[in-house]
């Protein structure tokens, strides 16, 4: 049983689209799709009809923020209607416009109240500003987050992993020392696996993903942590079940995952 915890399946054109979703089906990989903005929700939402194995999260990544910052009421249906926060957090990397920054952090701000009042679990972009980040999920009382593709700091992320958040390993893992320091020092059981699909492999390779790509990212995480596939795939279906709960609004996760096994 496989888990992709992070995707975008919407960024997928309709030609790619039904193959993706076959891959999916038939290797058995329970697929989170994350939103950027609303119109990407509502396509996940389309997206996820398709297919059990899907489950569309709801959130405006930073690099949109500042199209939402001053309309944060017409986020409100959304996010009360998804069961999962995601792509959600700030950017200093990418961004460079330090005028978009307040934006970025109003938005986040929004997402962390609701995730808190809530009870939601979210997932994280940290980009350039991993340390703004762990302060505001402190602040915010955050118990239950997914740190996606991770790229920062290790004292950062040592704090991060203090707090008992779950972290991504995806394609990055086969090219860069950093992400495999750090995909060696995330705890057994706070280990996920994503592709960041179909835009991950894109930027790294110039060639869009499909999601059989967690095959490639599974082996070479096993290797790296001296393991083999399988009882690693194992225990990262552990880990998103346990990061799941007993959460009611996510018991459509827990049972595809079980039927799977």
């Amino acid at each position: 049983m496989l888990i992709d915890a992070h995707a975008h399946l919407d960024h997928f054109s309709e030609t790619d689209l039904t193959p993706a979703l076959g891959e999916i089906d038939q290797l058995g990989i329970y697929t989170l799709t994350v939103s950027m903005d609303l119109p990407s929700w509502e396509k996940n939402c389309d997206i996820a009809k398709r297919s059990t194995l899907v489950m569309p999260a709801f959130g405006i990544h930073p690099w949109k923020a500042p199209d939402y910052a001053a309309h944060l009421e017409r986020l409100d249906q959304a996010t009360r209607e998804c069961a999962w926060i995601g792509e959600v957090g700030l950017d200093h990397y990418f961004i460079e416009e330090k005028e978009e920054y307040a934006a970025q952090r109003t938005v986040f701000e929004y997402f962390l109240t609701a995730a808190r009042d809530q009870k939601k679990i979210v997932n994280l972009h940290t980009k350039g500003a991993e340390e703004e980040v762990l302060a505001l999920l402190g602040q915010y009382n955050i118990e239950r987050a997914i740190v996606h593709w991770y790229s920062g700091p290790m004292e950062a992320f040592r704090k991060l992993v203090e707090r008992g958040y779950y972290f991504t390993i995806g394609v990055e893992v086969m090219r860069s020392e950093h992400i495999r320091e750090i995909a060696c020092a995330i705890p057994a059981d706070r280990l996920l696996t994503e592709t960041d699909n179909p835009g991950g492999q894109k930027w790294l390779e110039g060639y869009e993903g499909m999601p059989r790509l967690i095959l490639d990212v599974v082996v070479a995480l096993a290797e790296l942590r001296g393991t083999t596939p399988v009882p690693l795939v194992d225990s990262v279906q552990q880990n998103f079940l346990r990061l799941v709960g007993d959460d009611a609004r996510l018991s459509p996760v827990k049972a595809a995952l079980l039927n799977l096994c």
